[in-house]
C-alpha cells in the first residue's frame, strides 16, 4: 500500500491573475504530485466554497493563505497514512472533516487540491496516465471540444450580455483534425472581426470580445469565420451558447443590461431561445438557457426545447450528486456541464458523471474562467468517455495546455483513440430529426 505521506501547498496566480492553490503530495514510497486548482467568475449560488482571506491588505481579500494552511495541519493529520489508491476513501475523509455541506470550513480549494494531487500521486505510483487511472485501460475516448471564439458577459467588458458563443468540430474524423479546424475557424474569426473594423482582444477565456450591435451578431460572425476557414455550418462545425442567465436574472426577469435592451420574461426568454434555433439550425448545445432560480422555467425550457438541441445545466446542478438527482426527478435540462471545484473532490465528480450516464443525460466537462496550466480535466474527460469538454479558445496557454494534452493522448493511444466529434454529430442529427 502506498500511503500518503506529505502535502505542501503554495499560493500561486490563476490566468486572472488571483490567488489559487497549488498542492503537492507526496506517499511513502516517495512517489511525488501536484494539482492546481481552478476558480469561476460566474458561478452557481449552491456551488462548494472556495476559502479566501478576506484580508483586503493581500490581494484585495482574494489570498488563499487560510486554505493553504488547512491542507499543511488540519487535513495532512486526518490523511497522513491513506491509501493513496483509494480515492474515495481520502475524499469522504476529508469532506467529514469539513463537516459542512459546501466545504465552507476547510475550502473546497483546499479540499479539491489534495483529492486531485492524490489522484495524481496514485497515477504516477501506479504507472498510468491519468485518464487510465481514473477511469481503466479501455479508457480511448477523446471529446469533442467546446472552444470559447467569442465573450460577453462577466466574461468580457463589450456590449454583449450573452456570456460565451463557442464552436464544436464534431465533423473532424480525429481529435488532430478537429483541432485544426477550430484553431483555422479562429484565425478566420480574427480576420472577420479586423476587415470589420472590430476589436481583436481577447476575454477570460480567450475568446474575442469586440463591441457588437446585438446578442445575436456573434452568431452570425461565427458562421461567416467557419465559411470562410472552409468548413460548413452545422456539419463539419457546430455551434454552442452558454448565455449565463443567471447573471441576467433579476426580480422574476432577464435584465439585458450591456446591450441596453429591455427586460424578458421567463416565458419570453423561452421564446427567444426557441426562434434562434429556428433562425440558426446550426447550434448544438445550449447551456444555462434560464436562471439556476427560475425551475418552473427550466422545465418549460426542457419541454419545449429538449427534443430538438441538447440543453446543459450549470449553475442549477453545480456538478453536485444530490442536486442533479432531484432536478432529473424534475425534469430539468438533458446535460450537466462537470466542473470539479463546483463540488470539490474527485470522487463526487465522478459520481455526477455516473448519474448523467445512468439517466441518458449528456456531460461535459469544464473549465473555470480561472484557470490554471493544470490538465487534469483533459484526462478526467477521457476516464469519463462521455464525449465533450469545454475549455476555452485557441488561444492563453493554461487553454492550450488542454488542448495539447489530447494531442499527446491520441499519440499514446494510437489505432485505439476514438474521437468522440461523430457521436457528438450523430446525435445532434437524431435529436433534431
Amino acid at each position: 500500500m502506498s500511503e500518503i505521506a506529505r502535502l505542501e501547498a503554495l499560493e500561486i496566480l490563476d490566468s486572472r491573475g488571483n490567488p489559487t492553490l497549488a498542492v503537492t503530495a507526496t506517499l511513502s514510497n516517495g512517489v511525488q504530485a501536484t494539482a492546481k486548482v481552478p476558480s469561476g467568475a460566474s458561478t452557481g449560488k449552491r456551488e462548494a466554497v472556495e476559502l479566501r482571506d478576506g484580508d483586503k491588505r493581500r490581494y484585495d481579500g482574494k489570498g488563499v493563505l487560510r486554505a493553504k494552511s488547512h491542507v499543511e495541519t488540519e487535513i495532512l493529520n486526518w490523511v497522513r497514512g491513506l491509501d493513496a489508491n483509494n480515492q474515495a476513501a481520502l475524499d469522504k475523509t476529508m469532506c467529514e472533516l469539513d463537516g459542512t455541506p459546501n466545504k465552507a470550513r476547510l475550502g473546497a480549494n483546499a479540499i479539491l487540491g489534495v483529492s486531485l494531487a492524490v489522484a495524481r500521486a496514485s497515477a504516477a505510483d501506479r504507472g498510468l496516465p491519468l485518464y487510465a487511472s481514473l477511469g481503466d485501460l479501455s479508457a480511448n475516448l477523446i471529446p469533442a471540444p467546446w472552444f470559447n471564439v467569442l465573450n460577453g458577459g462577466r466574461h468580457a467588458d463589450n456590449s454583449v450580455d450573452f456570456q460565451e458563443f463557442m464552436i464544436s468540430p464534431v465533423g473532424a474524423p480525429r481529435y488532430s483534425d478537429g483541432l485544426r479546424a477550430a484553431a483555422e475557424t479562429f484565425h478566420a474569426l480574427k480576420s472577420v472581426l479586423h476587415k470589420k473594423g472590430l476589436n481583436t482582444a481577447v476575454g477570460d477565456e480567450g475568446g474575442f470580445a469586440p463591441q457588437l450591435k446585438s446578442n445575436e451578431e456573434p452568431i452570425e460572425l461565427i458562421l461567416e469565420a467557419i465559411h470562410k476557414a472552409g468548413y460548413k455550418p452545422g456539419k463539419d462545425v457546430v455551434l454552442v451558447l452558454d448565455p449565463a442567465t443567471s447573471e441576467l436574472f433579476e426580480d422574476g426577469e432577464y435584465v439585458f443590461a450591456k446591450s441596453g435592451k429591455n427586460r424578458m420574461s421567463p416565458a419570453q426568454m423561452i421564446e427567444f431561445w426557441s426562434g434562434l434555433l429556428d433562425q440558426y439550425p446550426e447550434i448544438w448545445a445550449l447551456e444555462d438557457g434560464v436562471a439556476e432560480d427560475d425551475r418552473t422555467g427550466w422545465q418549460r425550457l426542457t419541454r419545449m426545447l429538449g427534443d430538438r438541441i441538447q440543453l446543459v445545466g450549470d449553475d442549477n446542478f453545480v456538478t453536485n450528486p444530490s442536486i442533479f438527482k432531484q432536478g432529473i426527478k424534475d425534469g430539468i435540462a438533458n446535460a450537466i456541464l462537470i466542473k470539479l471545484n463546483q463540488i470539490g473532490t474527485v470522487t463526487e465528480t465522478l459520481e455526477c458523471i455516473q448519474i448523467a450516464r445512468a439517466n441518458g443525460y449528456g456531460a461535459v466537462i469544464s473549465h473555470r474562467s480561472g484557470e490554471t496550466d493544470d490538465t487534469s480535466i483533459a484526462d478526467l474527460a477521457v476516464a469519463a468517455g462521455m464525449g465533450q469538454i469545454k475549455t476555452g479558445s485557441t488561444s492563453r496557454g493554461e487553454r492550450i495546455a488542454k488542448y495539447n494534452r489530447f494531442l499527446e493522448i491520441e499519440q499514446e493511444l494510437g489505432s485505439k483513440a476514438r474521437y468522440a466529434g461523430s457521436s457528438v454529430y450523430e446525435r445532434w442529427q437524431a435529436v433534431k430529426a
